[in-house]
């Protein structure tokens, strides 16, 4: 019983004895020099979704894993590489949940596909139902 106690203190205090003492990440506040990789970044960054906030893009969010995410973006860019590129590396690396842009695939072609079917339901019982009332 007693380990069983010590456990849970520790179970409950982990999240207050976490390290966030980390500084953030180089490029997370500061801009790029070149104001054409800014613009860029800043456009790349405004298309994807912090992860925490979920409601936020990571250009707007002061979440810490946005200011990660920021940061690894303008690297990125300040190297050379395209912003697409940068777009299917932080989708492989988080998931299709993280652009607002998300793409048709095997797993979310349904929702794609619901509206259209919806409507085309809607609009085949509207047609019986008002054709019918004419006879």
């Amino acid at each position: 019983m007693k380990r069983w106690l010590i456990l849970m203190a520790l179970a409950v205090s982990a999240p207050v004895l976490a390290d966030d003492t980390m500084p953030p990440a180089p490029y997370a506040y500061r801009q790029l020099p070149d104001a054409k990789q800014e613009a860029k970044a800043k456009a790349l960054m405004e298309t994807l979704r912090c992860l925490v906030c979920q409601s936020q893009s990571i250009a707007d969010s002061d979440a810490s894993i946005a200011g990660d995410m920021r940061s690894q973006v303008r690297e990125r860019i300040a190297a050379g590489e395209d912003p697409e590129a940068i777009r299917a590396w932080l989708i492989q690396r988080y998931g299709d949940y993280v652009s607002y842009e998300p793409r048709v695939s095997a797993v979310t072609w349904p929702l794609f596909a619901a509206p259209v079917i919806l409507l085309l339901v809607a609009f085949i019982l509207l047609r019986k139902r008002f054709s019918g009332a004419k006879a």
